[in-house]
């Protein structure tokens, strides 16, 4: 776990700075997202699919005590009988309502009384020297993370809900004039190049080690697929021709009667999706969201290409041609600001295809990070040297043939836990996530 403090310095008023920002900033963000509905909202179950909101409040608060302030702080255990309750390996989601569970303002309370006892210990606690937990603030930087992560899971949560809107925001800005002559795809070159990362100092276990990977030349659509090319799918009958489909995805299909995204649905001679409690227009400019990996599949064979493989995507998000390194973003090592990406649930939607063109790659791909997760051909395995840090169960036991990486990051993700390393994952079916995805083809023959 070596070189955790080279890309932000090892200053540790810099690096106790950058993590309290960090845990501030996603504290801020979860009472957004409690704070909006009444009480007995934040304790009703919206789907089996979700947590309610106030099992995710307290449970983030819950692993703040367990790595700050008892792994970190060598602290007593403040509330040792919510460890079970507050496990997710434990208890699925389906049931987490069952359990005695903290009402609402308990559970705030407890978050808070949490939060105030970790800023005592990131004071004094080292961030060199004191183990792999503390090197670079990792163990704050890890919990900022899990508790974005949670805050990304309870903003989907409030896309299952029904009644009324509860979140506002503002619209993200048009696409850019040049959007509508962009190449629809760009050639990367084949050849080696560093996938991962060593020295990224929060990265979490599943991006290291850096290693080399060696990948085929293809071809990679510039922009993500949109509404409107999904469309052209859907109207052409892609959900009721077997053939584009994986076996399994195709079950899915006729068990559930799917017939277009989820949230969409006819009105006429066209389509209309719910968002966040608003019923609007499906716009055929925004990137397709909403979507399982059997359909972003299926829509791929449809088109007579492909998704790309996991490492195709890092290559074509990190890959600098012309001085032949990694970076840590598509335009670069700068942390994310808000001309390069779509991130932080900035805006409630994705912004159109061809935004953000100041996020571009050095081969000009647009939008790899922010608005959509995008679902990639690859199962979620680990690298080559992998150590589960520092537990098995945030990587380890999901590694396999049952769940499919995303890359990239969605319009509800935050920018400390988005990154070009950065591995998300989850299960083919999955179709209430913000993911959406772009086809590639090879670019000679196999």
């Amino acid at each position: 776990m070596t070189g955790r403090g080279e890309e932000y310095g090892t200053d540790p008023g810099a690096l106790r700075r950058r993590a309290a920002e960090a845990l501030l900033a996603a504290r801020e963000r979860t009472g957004v997202l409690t704070g909006c509905v009444p009480d007995e909202e934040l304790a009703a179950q919206h789907s089996p699919l979700m947590s309610p909101l106030v099992w995710d409040l307290a449970h983030i608060g819950n692993q703040e005590e367990l790595w700050l302030l008892r792994a970190v702080g060598g602290r007593a255990a403040l509330r040792p009988e919510l460890d079970q309750i507050y496990d997710a390996f434990e208890h699925p989601r389906a049931e987490r309502l069952s359990l005695p569970l903290l009402p609402p303002d308990q559970a705030r309370g407890y978050a808070a009384e949490v939060r105030g006892r970790v800023l005592d210990v990131l004071v004094s606690a080292p961030v060199e020297g004191g183990g792999p937990l503390l090197e670079a603030s990792f163990a704050f930087g890890m919990v900022a993370q899990h508790e974005q992560q949670h805050d990304e899971t309870m903003l989907i949560t409030h896309q299952l809900r029904s009644g009324p809107a509860a979140l506002a925001a503002p619209e993200p800005p048009p696409a850019p004039p040049d959007a509508a002559a962009l190449p629809r795809e760009v050639l990367v070159e084949g050849g080696p190049f560093t996938m991962g990362t060593t020295t990224e100092p929060w990265a979490l276990d599943n991006e290291r080690p850096a290693h080399v990977r060696d990948v085929a030349a293809f071809f990679l659509d510039t922009l993500p697929v949109s509404n409107r090319s999904f469309q052209y799918f859907v109207e052409d009958g892609g959900y009721g021709e077997p053939r584009w489909w994986h076996p399994e995805g195709w079950e899915q299909v006729r068990r559930h009667e799917l017939a277009a995204p989820l949230f969409w649905r006819r009105e006429g001679a066209g389509w209309v999706r719910r968002r966040f409690g608003v019923v609007e227009p499906v716009p055929p400019d925004e990137p397709v969201l909403h979507v399982s990996w059997y359909e972003a599949a299926a829509y791929a064979a449809w088109a007579g290409r492909r998704l790309p493989t996991e490492a195709e995507w890092e290559k074509a998000a990190r890959h600098d041609p012309a001085s032949g390194r990694s970076r840590r973003y598509p335009w670069g090592d700068a942390d994310p600001a808000p001309h390069h990406a779509n991130l932080g649930q900035r805006h409630l939607r994705p912004a159109p295809v061809g935004s953000y063109p100041d996020g571009a790659s050095p081969l000009g791909v647009r939008q790899l990070m922010g608005d959509v997760w995008e679902w990639t051909a690859s199962d979620f395995l680990p690298y080559p040297g992998f150590r589960a840090f520092p537990y098995r169960e945030y990587s380890e036991v999901f590694f396999g043939g049952s769940h499919k990486v995303l890359r990239g990051g969605s319009f509800g993700v935050a920018p400390v836990a988005c990154r070009g390393t950065f591995r998300n994952w989850d299960l083919p079916r999955r179709r209430q996530i913000f993911a959406g995805f772009r086809t590639a083809r090879d670019a000679e023959p196999r």
